[in-house]
C-alpha cells in the first residue's frame, strides 16, 4: 500500500497580516533556556502566556492609547476574555517580546488578567517592526505623523526606499511620500496635526509655504479661524501670490456701472446663496456663478430648471 506523505505546504498564520508580507526565508531559530524552549515552539496555535513574562514592543509605531477605549476594553476581556490572541516572539530567559496586540496586553493588565493568549512566531527585528506598522496601518490605529514616523524608521533602520515601503505596507508609494513630507513640518504643527487640531489635508496644504516661521502662523490662523481644508489652501495660495489673490478679489467684488445689471446681480446671489458676477459691456457680456462643491453645482442645475 503506498505511503501517503503531508502536504508540505507552509502553515498560514495571522489572519491577513502574513498575505501582506513578502516570503522570506525562516531565519534561524532563537537560542532559549531549556525552560522556555516548550512554550516557545512556533505552532501556529494560541498558547497561555503569563503577562508578566511578556516585554512591550520596543518597534511599536503608536505613541497615544485612548484610555477611555482601553478601559472598554479591559472590561470586555473581564466578562468574555481575549477574543484574538496576540503576536509574541520568543527571547532568551523564558521571556517574550510582544510584536502586535499591545491594546489587548495593556487591557488584560488593566482587567488583572494573569494570562493571555498568544501565538509565538520566530521573526527578525525587521519583520517585527512590518508587522507592526502592517497591524496598525490595517487598523487605522495611527495618526498621521505616527505613520509618517513609522515609514521613517523602515528607512532609516531598514534602509528601505519609498517603493519597497509601499509594497511591504500595501499603501501607494506617493501616499508613503506624502506621510513622510509630514515631518518637515515644525514640531509644534506636528504635534496640532497628532493631537486632531489640524488634518492631514490640512498639513500637506501648508507645506507649500517656504518657511517654518510661515507654516506655524499660518497654523495658528488655521486653527483660530476653523478654516476647512478647501479654505486653508485659498489662504495658503493667498500668502504665496498676494498679488494674483488681490487682483481675483478686486474683480470679483467690482460692481457693474449699470443700475439694472447691478440689481439682476443681487438677485441672483440672493436666489442661489452663492457668488455670481455679471460682466456687461453694452448689453453683452457673461454670467459668472462660482460654486465649491456638487451641492451648490445641483443648486445651480435646479434653480435653471435641470435634473
Amino acid at each position: 500500500m503506498p505511503t501517503v506523505t503531508a502536504d508540505p505546504k507552509r502553515r498560514a498564520l495571522g489572519k491577513g497580516l502574513e498575505s501582506l508580507l513578502p516570503q522570506r526565508p525562516t531565519p534561524a531559530p532563537i537560542s532559549l533556556s531549556a525552560a522556555a524552549a516548550p512554550a516557545a515552539e512556533p505552532t501556529g496555535k494560541p498558547l497561555e502566556i503569563s503577562l508578566d513574562q511578556i516585554e512591550r514592543n520596543p518597534f511599536q509605531t503608536r505613541s497615544h492609547f485612548d484610555e477611555a477605549k482601553l478601559a472598554e476594553l479591559a472590561q470586555s476581556i473581564t466578562a468574555s476574555g481575549v477574543v484574538q490572541p496576540i503576536v509574541v516572539r520568543p527571547l532568551s530567559g523564558g521571556r517574550y517580546q510582544l510584536i502586535t496586540g499591545e491594546r489587548r496586553w495593556l487591557a488584560s493588565k488593566k482587567a488583572n488578567k494573569n494570562t493571555i493568549p498568544a501565538i509565538v512566531r520566530q521573526v527578525s527585528d525587521e519583520q517585527t517592526l512590518e508587522m507592526t506598522i502592517v497591524e496598525n496601518l490595517q487598523r487605522a490605529d495611527l495618526n498621521p505623523i505616527e505613520q509618517a514616523r513609522a515609514y521613517q524608521r523602515l528607512s532609516n533602520d531598514f534602509k528601505m526606499t519609498q517603493e519597497q515601503m509601499a509594497i511591504r505596507t500595501g499603501k501607494e508609494r506617493a501616499s508613503v511620500s506624502n506621510f513622510l513630507r509630514l515631518l518637515r513640518l515644525p514640531d509644534s504643527v506636528q504635534q496640532k496635526v497628532e493631537s486632531g487640531d489640524l488634518s492631514f489635508g490640512h498639513a500637506r496644504t501648508l507645506l507649500a509655504l517656504d518657511s517654518p516661521e510661515a507654516i506655524t502662523a499660518a497654523a495658528q490662523k488655521v486653527i483660530a479661524l476653523s478654516l476647512s481644508v478647501r479654505q486653508t489652501e485659498s489662504y495658503v495660495q493667498g500668502l504665496i501670490n498676494p498679488e494674483a489673490k488681490e487682483k481675483k478679489e478686486s474683480k470679483a467684488d467690482a460692481q457693474p456701472e449699470d443700475p439694472n445689471v447691478r440689481e439682476a446681480q443681487d438677485r441672483l446671489r440672493r436666489s442661489l446663496g452663492l457668488k455670481v458676477r455679471i460682466e456687461d459691456k453694452k448689453g453683452k457680456g457673461r454670467v459668472i456663478i462660482e460654486y465649491s462643491g456638487l451641492e451648490d453645482f445641483d443648486s445651480i442645475l435646479t434653480a435653471l430648471g435641470g435634473q
